[in-house]
């Protein structure tokens, strides 16, 4: 069967447009929503950034970012990469050997690691100390950086930049104090320097921020680079430099030949730029997880409500099909003309979708790289994938579901078609009952599921219940209606006549209510189950750190703290314990949905004792002690060892930052680990494998904070915990988006709905006039009838919203969901503001001009 558009479509449309108003506006939202969704994955596949410190080296060879693991999957073993925390490092001896290649003019190894500078007057006070960036001097001959005076340094020796030389207060021949991974000492200033593009470039092979470009610079001898970056014979990357004429792609195949076994990558083009800006990785990830997994549940919820715009749209017209059943319409042209109305329709509204949705996409990404959560010099892509996408998948809803609410009125009887065009079916078909039952049952098993789960397998599982019962709502919504309308009819016969008419309305038109229920419930369960799923998070978490933190004194500083910050604040005066902790990351495979993968879980490397430790942090210790925690033996939060499935005494395999494989012994096990790091480990166990060196916090139990301000800025302990919980606000603004994104689809959704219910009643509303009802009175009735699609929106999309959450914050904070009230109150005031708003609206202009 060949479907074109009939005559008979085109009459629909062109004479009856309004009744193809509200099909065209769920279209065009849902290809809005798809085209977003589309173009933030495209731009994660895509995502590079051009190389600035490596851009005059064609050629790079680094180790690989990521760390890797096979599982088993339903196609067979799989691989899956996860960036790395810090950066993975190579034997700095493959220079020598690249350097042989033909057609390599030369092979330099690059080193990128923070320093601290002291004055020359020999002050330690955190305003007198300075941060600089150091790398090797030979780094020289890739970065454009020129000598302005002296000679390049050798062992001992320094070259200072412009910056670095005013901060030092030092010149050529003098001597200034540095404090490196190897401890603080005394260089010559054998040269000054002007930085190039390449060293003053903002990112840099170290990634991170402790030693980024664009501030003060100092070299060193190449052969003491690595020792004072605290990884000896281990460099950042390779900078492979060719002769004139010398191909980059035919340089690379030589060099990754000569390095076969090494383990090391041969880089060309923007995939040098990911070595310098390890930010490209987890930019990848955050595009991935809302361009796919957000988006593929945005485009199901999108699909979802279109279909039952579409489905409502098509059953509005149930009296016209039964008509043209009636004059001899056959059943197939009755399809025919669904179809063609959709073929009409769809791509119309398609292709007007995906312009504001290409808006959507571009603010979404500006606000991610306003904060930090992709760098600035990624580009957004747009093609016409994702726009042919979101136009298919339009187009495919309104075929499939016109066809689905078109085969009654063309497979009945004619008589029967009228019949049921004058009064509402009141019995949902078998099938559609019998699929809402399953879809009921399976929510709940997965509710089960996930009460029963911990950790991911508790998400996970809570992400199919609120899917399920979704559906649930969607197939039972008549039976669902009817119920409310008698629950809630009992609460209206106090109400007067409007009250009771509204009611009785309700309860006879059942399946109109529910395709105006559905949307707000819709809207109110993934706006509540994202919003209040990051609030309860939020809340345990922000509770953890506040109880967490026993320390009189929090000492905190930009570039990190100096290397005997503790040892130094632990002699001053009345001081009982000080305890600095590094913040970094390790990852640990997790089980989750029956599959391993690596979790990248926040670590403390501490620097004392356990003993010392508990006298400034409290991680509720529920198992083994914290004095066992050193060389080799760690600590974790009693989630991930569920997650990890570990207990006390057994070896936990994770990666280090660089990605170096390690399996300490759980000696302890704390409750804690949301709020304060899920690990905690000896410091000692991190030298090698960090960037930084230097610590970030510093815990002081007793003293004054007078004593510490030397060392950096000094805060108590609720000072510093809403400087953390500042630091989770971009998880807060993710959940939040993504709930507007959802809820207000679903919202212009329920509005439209309703705007097409109300404007199919126009000859009932007139009749209400005829017989003596008042214009008022009509009003009032909507106004009941409004509330009563309200309240039942907001208390079934409130129940799956906890049915869902509950779980999930159990597996996951062991806490039952924090829901503030204010703004679940705001959340209901909105849903029945829009459904007051959608009926009055639209009603008072089908009354207009009649008296009453």
């Amino acid at each position: 069967m060949r479907f074109t558009p009939n005559g008979l479509a085109r009459a629909a449309v062109r004479f009856k447009p309004a009744s193809f108003a509200g099909t065209f506006v769920a279209l065009m939202m849902s290809a809005l929503v798809v085209t977003a969704c589309g173009v933030l994955l495209e731009t994660g596949l895509r995502a590079s950034v051009p190389a600035e410190r490596y851009a005059n080296a064609p050629v790079v060879v680094a180790a690989d970012q990521s760390a890797r693991i096979v599982a088993d999957t339903v196609d067979g073993p799989e691989e899956t990469a996860y960036p790395l925390p810090d950066t993975a490092r190579v034997d700095a001896a493959l220079a020598a050997k690249a350097a042989e290649v033909p057609g390599a003019a030369t092979a330099v190894p690059d080193f990128t690691f923070p320093v601290h500078g002291f004055p020359a007057h020999g002050g330690t006070s955190a305003s007198a100390t300075y941060a600089l960036t150091g790398h090797g001097w030979g780094s020289h001959a890739f970065t454009g950086t020129a000598p302005t005076e002296g000679a390049a340094p050798a062992a001992g020796e320094v070259v200072l930049d412009a910056d670095a030389a005013r901060a030092a207060r030092a010149g050529v021949g003098d001597t200034v104090t540095l404090e490196t991974a190897d401890g603080r000492a005394g260089f010559r200033v054998s040269g000054l320097a002007e930085a190039g593009a390449g060293d003053t470039a903002g990112g840099d092979a170290a990634g991170g921020d402790a030693a980024g470009g664009g501030g003060p610079v100092a070299w060193f001898a190449d052969y003491e680079a690595s020792v004072l970056a605290g990884h000896p014979g281990r460099a950042d990357a390779v900078a492979v430099l060719a002769e004139d004429g010398t191909d980059p792609d035919a340089l690379a195949a030589a060099v990754g030949k000569v390095l076969t076994g090494s383990g090391a990558q041969v880089l060309t083009g923007d995939d040098r730029g990911e070595v310098e800006d390890h930010t490209l990785a987890y930019a990848k990830e955050t595009l991935f997880a809302v361009g796919a997994s957000f988006g593929a549940i945005a485009t199901l919820v999108a699909v979802f409500t279109a279909a039952g715009t579409v489905a409502l749209s098509v059953g509005q017209r149930s009296r016209e099909f039964a008509l043209l059943r009636a004059v001899g319409a056959t059943p197939r042209q009755i399809r025919r003309a669904v179809a063609s109305e959709a073929l009409l329709v769809a791509p119309l509204a398609g292709l007007l979708g995906c312009l504001p949705g290409i808006g959507l996409a571009h603010w979404w990404f500006g606000q991610m790289q306003d904060r930090g959560a992709v760098p600035d010099a990624v580009d957004l892509h747009v093609s016409g994938f994702p726009l042919l996408a979101a136009v298919g998948v339009g187009l495919l809803t309104a075929l499939g579901a016109g066809w689905a609410a078109g085969r009654r009125p063309a497979r009945i009887k004619p008589g029967q078609a009228l019949a049921e065009a004058s009064v509402e079916r009141q019995r949902p078909g078998v099938v559609r009952t019998v699929l809402g039952l399953a879809a009921v049952g399976g929510g709940s098993v997965l509710a089960g599921v996930a009460a029963s789960a911990a950790g991911s397998d508790a998400a996970n599982a809570s992400l199919g219940v609120v899917m399920l019962f979704m559906l649930a709502v969607a197939l039972l919504g008549p039976l669902l209606a009817r119920l409310c309308a008698a629950l809630f009819g009992l609460l209206l016969r106090g109400g007067g006549a409007s009250a009771s008419l509204a009611a009785a309305n309700s309860r006879t038109n059942s399946r109109r209510l529910a395709s105006a229920i559905t949307p707000i419930v819709l809207a109110m369960a993934f706006a509540s189950t994202l919003v209040f799923m990051h609030t309860s998070e939020s809340h345990v978490a922000s509770e953890q750190l506040r109880d967490g933190i026993t320390a009189d004194h929090v000492v905190t500083a930009p570039a990190g703290l100096p290397a005997d910050a503790a040892d130094r604040a632990a002699r001053a005066p009345g001081v009982d314990a000080a305890v600095s902790l590094l913040d970094t990351q390790v990852l640990v495979p997790v089980r989750g949905g029956g599959e391993t993968s690596l979790q990248a879980t926040a670590t403390q490397g501490v620097s004392g004792s356990g003993a010392q430790l508990a006298k400034v942090q409290d991680l509720e210790v529920r198992e083994g002690s914290l004095d066992r925690v050193g060389e080799g033996r760690i600590a974790i939060d009693g989630t991930l060892a569920t997650a990890a499935d570990v207990g006390l005494g057994d070896k936990l395999s994770l990666h280090l930052p660089d990605g170096t494989k390690a399996a300490p012994e759980v000696v302890a096990v704390y409750g804690r680990g949301l709020g304060l790091p899920a690990v905690t480990m000896d410091r000692a166990s991190l030298d090698g494998h960090l960037t930084s060196p230097f610590a970030d916090t510093l815990l002081v139990s007793g003293g004054e904070a007078e004593q510490l301000g030397a060392l950096g800025e000094v805060t108590d302990a609720s000072g510093y915990a809403l400087a953390q919980n500042v630091d989770r606000e971009f998880g807060a603004w993710a959940n939040y988006v993504m709930a507007a994104v959802l809820g207000g689809f679903a919202a212009v959704a329920a509005v439209n709905t309703l705007v097409m219910t109300v404007l199919d009643r126009r000859r009932e509303l007139h009749m209400l006039r005829l017989v003596g009802s008042t214009r008022r009175q009509v009003l009032r009735m909507l106004g009941w009838e409004s509330l009563l699609v309200s309240a039942a929106g907001v208390v079934l999309g409130t129940a799956i919203a906890m049915v869902t959450l509950t779980p999930m914050i159990r597996g996951l904070t062991g806490e039952f969901p924090h829901v503030p009230p204010l703004l679940y109150a705001a959340f209901a005031a909105t849903a029945v503001a829009l459904g007051l708003a959608a009926v009055t609206l639209p009603a008072r202009a089908a009354l207009r001009g009649r008296q009453g």
